[in-house]
């Protein structure tokens, strides 16, 4: 059985400088860029996560990822 995968990717910048990922499967459709960027905003001001390069300082972008995924079964 075939299915359709779909994650969204928040990319944040880092206090190192790095970028951190925040990726969250099956998001709501169609995608609201208003609604991402003040989520976005959020966790930065409220130091809602952290990574191991620091704390999360800027937005840096955000994506989403489709892929097919087909099922195997195995006896």
């Amino acid at each position: 059985m075939s299915k359709l995968a779909k994650t969204i990717d928040l990319l944040f910048k880092n206090a190192k400088g790095d970028t951190a990922r925040i990726s969250l499967e099956e998001p709501n459709d169609p995608i609201n860029p208003l609604v991402v960027n003040a989520a976005m905003d959020t966790i930065i001001r409220e130091g809602a996560f952290t990574s191991s390069g620091g704390d999360l300082i800027s937005k840096k972008g955000a994506r989403v990822i489709e892929r097919n995924v087909t099922d195997i079964q195995l006896q």
